[in-house]
């Protein structure tokens, strides 16, 4: 899969598994055995809908693949495996989100919804994420 980082943004992201999480707030896991990654570079796309994930960090956070979305990608059309579910955070902020696996040559991408979901927006001239400037920069949903 090829991905192009002109003007590219990278920022640094926790991702854990939902479920570990879930095991530990009703008590029947530590909350030092919950699987997650953190990663410095992962790369902001804004032509990616999800959160892509290597397929080496899928396993890593025991992620169950439980159906497959055809995508378009720079490469054509293929079949991304589709797992779930994790609580991405980004800059103090979060969301639980569904991701999509991609080969392990990859970057972790994070996409248009998680971006929605995060509520922050690219800043291409300083190649960073900042609060959506019409939220005042604040954390908000839309709710219409």
């Amino acid at each position: 899969m090829e991905i192009s980082t002109m003007g590219k943004v990278l920022v640094p992201a926790k991702i854990e598994n939902l479920n570990d999480l879930y095991e530990v707030s009703v008590g029947t896991r530590k909350p030092e055995k919950v699987r997650r990654i953190e990663v410095t570079d992962a790369l902001v796309d804004t032509g990616a809908m999800h959160l892509m994930l290597p397929r080496r960090f899928v396993e890593q956070l025991g992620l169950e693949r439980y159906r497959t979305r055809r995508a378009k990608t720079t490469g054509g059309v293929t079949d991304i495996p589709m797992c779930g579910m994790v609580l991405l955070t980004v800059q103090g902020r979060d969301c639980r989100l569904e991701i999509g696996e991609i080969p392990d040559d990859c970057p972790v991408l994070i996409g248009q919804i998680p971006l929605e979901s995060l509520d922050f927006v690219v800043d291409p001239v300083h190649q960073q994420l900042i609060g959506n400037p019409e939220h005042g920069g604040e954390h908000m949903i839309e709710w219409y």
